[in-house]
């Protein structure tokens, strides 16, 4: 097939089963812009390159495919390096494509012309600059190969102007041949075999769950293993949905605003098993005292992430696909010892969150943010996806909104990006239609991509936007509260910005809800209609998350409900 550079694109696309596009056109990719109206290619274009890769993002998560995003070049190209970036901390597979100069002027500060290359590799798993259409094929392939095996991540693919121009004999590759690099993380199965050793040694045993457990789709085998051998399970705000909310021997979240019982049964136990997590500051609290009496283990697929925050007594490097089947396999048989030597821990953890639940001081005048998550969580069904913006309303979120299920809860955890939340909650609605999905939101982070909610309204895409509407930056106000002597340094909405109408003028139903009389029977009749919704939701101003780890304290060093 005798083609130009910019179809062969298309055609590499559909060679790698892709859905749909997000992206935002200019001068370097009219050429491929052409072909996508040409071929018909789906594509959501957004109102903002960052709203375009943080939609692939939240398609990627929601799916579990590789999301893929188009920019042009110069500044369309730096606009998506927040969502790169958030996409490389988390482990999310994109491939974001994006135009260059053509060659003769590459190098020449020509106009919007930038390094996307330099300014991208510390933040992908690998980039491209591709000058030759020839090398198209070749490039696209590696990139999906690249981006969705091993530990998943962003690839980068930077394609000169006059490459998507140019024609050439376009054949597509039916394999990858990386030098170093297989794709393929099987393990030594020694290992293993010295974990189930310790295990059955243990008296105390805690699993620590995170995202990598999510991403590999091994949480049935999980689940499975703590159930059977009765091993209290906590996760990482990334590992929500791994464990089964209702069961019992879930602990709930750890860490920074972890459970009560969580962080104490993590301070208490004699092993801890990690399985893909990054023992990420945010969880352990102060490091040389993070689980201080255990033996703590960790799978993982990435050699780099062993010993690199916290010191384990024993790792197993390989994917979970094969290293959890394994372990499932070599525990069977002594299921009743486990079982026998944990009992007592088992029943005393189980105790301990059930006297320490989640819990908020009632007001019987304002409506709280916890009280309205909480409701929400009740009014929807198990397949519900919740997405996050960042701040107060996202750990409220973890901690009040029920995640049954692996991929339905999507949030910025690592890099913690505010106005993450819109663009991804589309992008997961995008790629799975049939799921009621949610978006949970504060009023300052829904104000960095509200561009977005015409991009709703444009292509009638089906999400509820909850807004926890407390006119203040929550999270900064927060720890101003605690740790700056009530020092509000440009923490606080001088103007009150109507949100509703903001809604309304993009295109979108808004309303507001702010009687806590009005709360239940508001959501049963926003929830009942159908299409984009934004809602409103008025609560106090000083409001605190809790429990609280203070940086630099122990786990066990919480802030608790009625401290302060």
């Amino acid at each position: 097939m005798h083609i130009n550079g910019a179809r062969a694109v298309i055609e590499s696309l559909k060679n790698e089963g892709v859905e749909l596009i997000f992206g935002y056109p200019g001068g370097a990719v009219l050429t491929l812009y052409d072909e996508i109206y040409k071929t018909k290619f789906p594509h959501i274009l957004t109102r903002h390159e960052q709203g375009a890769v943080h939609a692939a993002d939240g398609y990627a998560r929601a799916t579990g495919k590789v999301g893929v995003c188009v920019a042009t070049s110069g500044p369309g190209a730096t606009n998506l390096i927040t969502g790169i970036a958030t996409a490389n901390i988390d482990s999310i597979p994109l491939v974001c494509i994006t135009g260059q100069v053509a060659t003769p002027f590459i190098g020449k500060d020509s106009f919007q012309e930038a390094d996307v290359c330099g300014i991208t590799s510390p933040i992908t798993k690998h980039n491209y600059l591709v000058r030759y259409a020839e090398d198209l094929p070749r490039v696209l392939k590696e990139a999906f190969f690249i981006a969705g095996t091993g530990r998943p991540g962003p690839v980068v693919i930077d394609i000169a102007k006059d490459a998507f121009a140019a024609e050439f004999d376009y054949e597509y590759p039916d394999s990858v041949n990386l030098r170093g690099y297989s794709g393929i993380n099987i393990g030594d199965e020694k290992t293993i075999d010295s974990v189930v050793t310790a295990l059955q040694k243990a008296k105390k045993p805690v699993i620590f769950t995170g995202g990598g457990v999510i991403s590999s789709d091994t949480h049935k085998f999980l689940r499975k293993f703590a159930s059977s051998m009765h091993i209290p399970v906590t996760s990482t705000l990334m590992g929500l949905g791994c464990a089964d909310p209702d069961s019992d021997g879930y602990l709930g979240m750890a860490g920074m605003h972890g459970s009560y019982a969580s962080n104490i049964a993590i301070m208490e136990c004699d092993l801890l098993i990690g399985i893909g997590v990054r023992f990420d500051d945010r969880v352990t609290g102060i490091v040389n005292q993070f689980a201080p009496n255990a033996a703590i283990i960790h799978f993982d697929i990435d050699h780099a992430e062993i010993n690199k925050n916290i010191k384990t007594e024993l790792s197993v490097i390989g994917d979970l696909q094969w290293s959890l089947p394994l372990f499932l396999e070599k525990t069977a048989p002594y299921v009743s010892s486990i079982k026998s030597n944990c009992k007592e821990w088992y029943e005393y953890t189980i105790k301990m969150q059930k006297e320490n639940p989640f819990t908020y001081k009632e007001d019987k005048t304002h409506i709280l943010a916890q009280e309205a998550i909480s409701k929400i969580s009740d009014m929807s069904g198990p397949d519900t996806v919740a997405v996050t913006d960042v701040g107060q309303h996202q750990m409220w979120t973890a901690q009040f909104f029920k995640i049954y299920g692996p991929r339905n809860f999507i949030t910025s955890g690592g890099l913690g990006t505010m106005g993450y939340g819109l663009p991804a909650a589309m992008g997961a609605k995008l790629g799975m239609p049939q799921k009621k999905v949610l978006l949970f939101s504060g009023d300052g982070s829904i104000m960095m991509n509200c561009q977005e909610m015409a991009t709703l309204a444009d292509y009638a895409i089906d999400i509820k936007i909850i807004v926890i509407h407390n006119s203040v930056l929550g999270m900064v106000t927060q720890w101003q509260r605690m740790f700056y002597g009530k020092r509000y340094s440009h923490s606080l909405f001088k103007s009150k910005a109507d949100i509703v109408k903001i809604a309304q003028a993009m295109g979108i139903k808004g309303y507001r809800i702010e009687k806590k009389e009005d709360l239940k029977t508001g959501l049963e009749k926003i929830f009942s209609e159908h299409g984009p919704v934004l809602i409103d939701i008025v609560v106090p101003e000083v409001q605190d998350v809790l429990p609280m780890v203070p940086g630099g304290k122990r786990l066990d060093e919480m802030i608790l409900e009625g401290d302060i």
